[in-house]
């Protein structure tokens, strides 16, 4: 496997190895070495070319202080290399052995009710102390020393899901880290004062030694400024903390390749030192566990959406932990996915960027916190319908290999996303207001089901391969977007704007101009001139959807904000009335600002509510509330109307999915049935790559089918 040139982070970026990397996390340490060469023979029966091990390991590969012993692994990569299968190696950082937490305690997490982790789980030890940075050092050192020239290692993974157990540490070395990092940022105790507002309720420091961390309600609200340097820290501690490690890794051997995995996403700036320090990143899909965890609307269009998110953060990526089955701990488990449906949602992740994809796990552990978590291989060492569905995935994978390579995923609409401060300054003061995600779930949600090509991108990315923008309430707007934007509609894309975006700036203080500031406003032609919360669709007060903090992540809901009687408002766009939802905003306009839609009752009655404002060949909407099912739906209508964007397939079933990945003059459209009945779908020409099939019109798809079509360019 080559490594080719690394490209700067953005959506359009493509992976830069050669070949697609295909296989599973393995765990020889778990089975007797018995089962070794066999588990080995049927990998590659299978199709795969690649495993990744020992990221659990450390207590294996050291089992006392500087007292090294890699022979099991020795083995087990050497017998999977007579098999033709090469190596990924992990950095065994997740879990410290107990030598270490019982000589040095002091690199445990504390929580934020002074409870010190314990050993016996994972990520129990604090990513920010820099004693456990030493150890994680050495071990990463002798690793890469140890394997410096085994050609069967391609590659490296760095620790294992950083932040998903939890991201917070309490600790005195984190406090202490804390206020240094503080001191770095702001030089001096007076800019931080008034970074965090230090004259509201008396909350000033005299030095940078007396501060301490924002814990939650303890006993009441700490300031957003506060709170948001927090998270910007952990993000900083666990960039360095990674860094520590590449550092090692590249300069061992620089033809190495280097990623992490991530299970969520939580106080992890991707567009910061973090990812730019890898080759490309790695993202974990268990559609089921997060769209049950998140109470969501079907597990197809969450994994969808969690791709399409994922995708903004860094372009292409691999799938280091594919769901193949049941996943389980000991609090929680999610459904069991149907023959066909395992392949059919490893192909998904595929279609929305993934260049390289490993099923979770080889062979299922028999003791541990995940006995019930399936594998590939059954707990009887019997390969059943999943190891067949994985099979068929990699000889699929080889049908379209070179093909797909080098394409990314076509967006029509996309939607602003992949930033860090501003997912972050929305959990510092929610008031029980849906998140930017949440927000954005509609509009994806909308365009999803049409099948109009919708994704998430940073404003800093390309936008010329776009058509439409929506910022879904992005309450901190950094000046140099407003040119990029103003360019992209000048050139004839379409803006759209949500309410409250451009309202805060990098501080969290409310900005001191009219909403939604200066160069927004000049856009819009709109300011607001007044805000207010709105209940909820069908509900009583504010409320909030479902989990914030990212996908995947074990953080709780905020609260609802209390409201003293329920208020609800609706709203006309041409012949519908609609309910409103969340916050209203009543807007002044500019003479020459057309009113698309008005607020339709009490006191805002006839004020407008969704306008446009032309602005070279583009035009820019403004929507003065927070998007609700019915009015994304408003929303790509109006944008299909105008020509905006289209469906990838006309009159798609329900239940079909498709996307587009293109580039370097080739076209592959995939189209998949997400349910196990079986669909007629009327397709434009082209190749089933998967049969060597021609494609034209009315095609019946099975349940779970996949088609990738080489279309003409």
């Amino acid at each position: 496997m080559k490594v080719l040139e690394r490209k700067p982070l953005s959506v359009w970026r493509t992976l830069n190895l050669d070949g697609f990397l295909v296989g599973v996390p393995h765990y020889p340490e778990h089975v007797d070495e018995s089962y070794w060469d066999r588990d080995a023979e049927r990998m590659a029966t299978a199709g795969f070319n690649t495993v990744r091990m020992a990221e659990f390991a450390w207590h294996i590969m050291e089992p006392h202080e500087d007292h090294f012993d890699f022979s099991l692994f020795d083995k087990a990569i050497a017998g999977l290399a007579k098999h033709g299968i090469k190596t990924i190696l992990c950095t065994p950082t997740a879990t410290p052995p107990r030598w270490l937490t019982a000589k040095y305690p002091e690199v445990l997490r504390v929580d934020a009710n002074g409870r010190q982790a314990s050993h016996g789980s994972r990520q129990h030890c604090d990513t920010t102390s820099p004693v456990l940075r030493r150890h994680s050092q050495r071990i990463t050192r002798a690793m890469a020393e140890h394997y410096r020239d085994n050609p069967h290692v391609i590659g490296w993974q760095t620790d294992n899901e950083l932040n998903t157990t939890t991201s917070e540490s309490y600790s005195p070395s984190a406090l202490i880290e804390f206020q240094k990092f503080c001191r770095a940022k702001y030089g001096t105790i007076d800019a931080l004062n008034f970074a965090w507002g230090g004259d509201f309720w008396a909350t000033a420091y005299q030095t940078f030694d007396q501060i301490v961390f924002p814990q939650p309600m303890n006993p009441s609200f700490s300031s957003p400024g506060h709170v948001q340097d927090y998270h910007r820290f952990l993000a900083f501690a666990t960039a360095l903390f990674q860094h520590d490690q590449v550092e090692i890794l590249r300069a061992t051997n620089p033809a190495w390749f280097i990623f992490h995995n991530l299970g969520g996403l939580v106080d992890i700036d991707f567009r910061g030192q973090f990812g730019q320090d890898l080759d490309f990143i790695g993202f974990d899909i268990y559609p089921f566990l997060y769209d049950e965890m998140r109470r969501g609307g079907g597990h197809a269009i969450t994994q969808a959406f969690h791709l399409d998110q994922c995708r903004a953060y860094s372009g292409n990526f691999i799938v280091p932990e594919q769901a193949s089955g049941l996943g389980s701990q000991p609090g929680f488990s999610s459904s069991v996915p149907e023959p066909g449906e395992m392949r059919r949602m490893a192909m998904t992740s595929v279609s929305r960027g993934a260049d390289g994809l490993m099923f979770f796990r080889w062979r299922p552990a028999h003791f541990g916190a995940e006995i019930y978590w399936n594998g590939i291989i059954d707990h009887d060492d019997v390969a059943r319908r999943r190891y067949e569905e994985a099979k068929q995935f990699a000889s699929d994978i080889r049908k379209i290999e070179d093909k797909l390579l080098g394409t990314t995923v076509r967006m029509d609409i996309a939607i602003a996303g992949a930033d860090f401060d501003n997912q972050e300054a929305y959990k510092t003061y929610a008031i029980g207001l849906p998140s930017p995600m949440q927000d954005a779930a509609h509009l994806h949600r909308a365009c999803y089901e049409a099948g109009i090509a919708c994704g998430f991108i940073h404003p800093e990315d390309d936008l010329s391969r776009i058509k439409a923008l929506y910022v879904p309430h992005w309450v901190m707007w950094k000046e140099e977007w407003s040119k990029a934007v103003e360019k992209f509609v000048a050139d004839g894309g379409t803006l759209i704007l949500s309410a409250m975006t451009g309202t805060r700036d990098d501080n969290n203080h409310i900005i001191r101009t009219q909403a939604p500031g200066k160069a927004l406003a000049e856009l819009s032609g709109v300011r607001v001139h007044e805000f207010g919360p709105v209940s909820a669709p069908g509900a009583d007060g504010l409320f909030t959807g479902f989990r914030e903090g990212g996908i995947g992540s074990h953080q709780p809901s905020p609260r609802p904000a209390a409201t003293s009687a329920s208020r609800k408002y609706a709203y006309t766009i041409g012949n519908r009335q609609l309910e409103a939802g969340h916050l209203y905003e009543k807007l002044e306009t500019s003479a020459d600002t057309e009113i698309i839609g008005r607020w339709s009752d009490r006191f805002l009655e006839g004020t407008p509510m969704l306008t446009r404002s032309r602005h070279g060949n583009g035009q820019v909407y403004y929507l003065g509330t927070y998007l609700t099912a019915p009015l994304a739906e408003v929303i790509r209508e109006l944008l299909v109307s105008n020509d905006v964007a289209a469906p990838l397939v006309q009159d798609m079933p329900n239940g079909v999915e498709v996307s587009l990945r293109e580039g370097g003059g080739r076209k592959l459209l995939f189209v998949l049935n997400t349910e196990h009945e079986t669909k007629i779908v009327n397709l434009p020409a082209g190749t089933d790559l998967l049969t060597g099939k021609a494609i034209s019109g009315a095609t019946e798809l099975a349940g779970y089918g996949v088609l990738v079509i080489e279309q003409p360019v």
